[in-house]
């Protein structure tokens, strides 16, 4: 599964960006710090800096998953998008 963030424009050279993950009113992180956290660790990775790929997808990863992005340099300084993924 790919889930993507895009950024359309940014003049922050290197803005902040985390993935979490929403389950039964629990926030989790996915990616933080430049790195994969959990379980995630070893069966997901982050594709052209924004887009989060999970590998080996199941039931338990039916969640929201949110992506934030800090740009301190910019007008908007931070910016999130919610993706609800379902696995059936």
């Amino acid at each position: 599964v790919e889930l993507s963030c895009i950024i359309k424009s940014t003049v922050t050279p290197d803005p902040r960006i985390e993935w979490k993950k929403i389950r039964n009113g629990e926030t989790s992180y996915v990616f933080f710090g430049n790195k994969m956290q959990g379980d995630f660790a070893t069966r997901a990775e982050i594709l052209s800096r924004t887009s989060l790929v999970i590998k080996n997808t199941t039931r338990m990863d039916t969640a929201t998953y949110r992506c934030e992005v800090a740009a301190p340099s910019d007008t908007k300084t931070i910016d999130e998008i919610n993706i609800q993924l379902t696995v059936q």
